[in-house]
C-alpha cells in the first residue's frame, strides 16, 4: 500500500502562512459572536463590509505563497482541470433544493493530492462557477474560503485508510462539511438579515448587537436550524453523500493514476515507479 503523492508541498512557511490565514478568516465568520458594533444609535455596521475587502487579499497571499512552494506546471495543469470540472458540474445543481455538486469532487481531489492542492482548488473552483454562473457578490470570499478548508481538510485526513474504510470516512466528511459551510455563510451574514421572525418560533431570530456571546449564538443556531440546516444543507450533505458513495471509488482511482503518471514528488527510475504502481493498485 502507497501513499498518495502531494501536488502540491507546503514547507513550514507555507503551512504557518496557511494557518494564521485560515484564523484570521475565522475570525471574520465568527465577528458577529465577537464584536459589538453597537445598539441601536444609528451606527453603521461596518465590519462585514472590512472583512469582505480584506479576505480576498488573505486569499490571494495564500495562493501566492502556496505557488511559490511547490506548485509546478502539473500541478497547475491538474489544478486547472479540476476548477474547470467543478465549474461546470455546480450549475447542474444550482443550489437548487440544497443540491450542490461541487463539494464531493473538491473532496476527492482534495484526498489525493493533499491540503496544499485542496486549498487552491477550493478557492479556484468556486471562482470559476461564479464568473460562470454570474454568481459574484460580496459572498464570494466568504465561499472560497470555507471551499478551501473543505479541500484542505480533506487532504489532512488520514492517509493509509483504504477502501471501503475510506469511502466511509469521506462520506462521513462529506456530511459533515456540508453542514458546516451553510453553518459558516449562514454566521457571516446573519447581521445583515433584519426583522427574522417565523410563525412556529416565539420571538424574533435577528442578530442583537452587544448581546451576550451564548445569547446570540444560541438564536443563531435555532435560525441556522430553520432556515437552512433542516432543509438545505440537508441536501448538499445529501448529494455530498451519494456523490462520493457512487462516484468516489472511480474518481479516486483515476485521481491516483494522474498522480503517478505526473510523479509529484516521486523520485527513482522508471521501474521503480512502475512497481509502485502496481503496489498501490493491489
Amino acid at each position: 500500500m502507497s501513499t498518495d503523492a502531494v501536488a502540491i508541498r507546503t514547507g513550514p512557511r507555507s503551512a504557518i502562512v496557511l494557518g494564521l490565514a485560515s484564523l484570521a478568516g475565522l475570525m471574520m465568520f465568527l465577528w458577529p459572536l465577537l464584536l459589538d458594533p453597537g445598539r441601536d444609535d444609528g451606527q453603521r455596521v461596518d465590519a462585514p463590509f472590512l472583512f469582505m475587502a480584506i479576505l480576498p487579499i488573505i486569499i490571494a497571499v495564500v495562493l501566492a505563497e502556496l505557488s511559490e512552494g511547490g506548485m509546478d506546471s502539473k500541478a497547475l495543469a491538474m489544478l486547472g482541470v479540476l476548477s474547470a470540472v467543478n465549474a461546470a458540474l455546480r450549475p447542474l445543481g444550482a443550489g437548487t433544493a440544497g443540491i450542490e455538486t461541487v463539494f464531493f469532487v473538491l473532496v476527492l481531489g482534495g484526498r489525493v493530492f493533499g491540503a496544499g492542492f485542496g486549498f487552491a482548488l477550493g478557492c479556484t473552483s468556486l471562482f470559476a462557477s461564479a464568473i460562470l454562473t454570474a454568481g459574484v457578490g460580496p459572498w464570494l470570499p466568504f465561499q472560497m474560503l470555507c471551499a478551501a478548508w473543505i479541500g484542505m481538510g480533506a487532504g489532512l485526513l488520514p492517509r493509509r485508510v483504504r477502501g471501503r474504510a475510506e469511502i466511509a470516512m469521506l462520506v462521513a466528511y462529506g456530511v459533515v462539511v456540508a453542514y458546516g459551510f451553510g453553518f459558516l455563510m449562514n454566521l457571516a451574514f446573519w447581521p445583515l438579515v433584519t426583522g427574522v421572525e417565523l410563525p412556529y418560533h416565539d420571538g424574533s431570530l435577528s442578530y442583537v448587537p452587544g448581546a451576550p456571546l451564548l445569547e446570540n449564538l444560541h438564536t443563531f443556531v435555532v435560525y441556522d436550524v430553520l432556515t437552512s440546516a433542516a432543509g438545505w444543507d440537508t441536501g448538499r450533505a445529501i448529494t455530498n453523500a451519494v456523490g462520493i458513495l457512487v462516484l468516489g471509488p472511480a474518481l479516486l482511482a483515476t485521481f491516483r493514476r494522474a498522480s503517478r503518471q505526473a510523479s509529484y514528488g516521486v523520485t527513482g527510475s522508471f521501474g521503480d515507479r512502475k512497481h509502485r504502481d502496481h503496489a498501490a493498485d493491489r
